[in-house]
């Protein structure tokens, strides 16, 4: 594990929930799994090899937000909200 670059601005709420990508209007939903989630990001995992634009729409617990990728590890990535 790599030590945090910065600390938290705002308490996180680890969770395992399910979530979708939407990339575009014309473009398939790609599931993911919600890992983590705050006011101003998240961490999230996808399922399969898919390619992820870095900005699409996260759409999870019946709101929806515009997400920035930061970083990519993996299947795993964080975004910012």
């Amino acid at each position: 594990m790599y030590p945090r670059r910065f600390a938290r601005v705002r308490p996180t709420g680890r969770i395992s929930d399910a979530g979708k990508l939407i990339v575009g209007p014309k473009a398939p939903v790609i599931d993911c799994r919600v890992i983590d989630y705050s006011p101003g990001g998240a961490c999230l995992e996808i399922s399969g090899q898919t390619k992820v634009p870095n900005r699409f729409e996260l759409l999870h617990g019946g709101t929806k937000k515009r997400c920035r990728v930061v970083w990519v590890a993996g299947r795993r990535l964080g975004v910012a909200f």
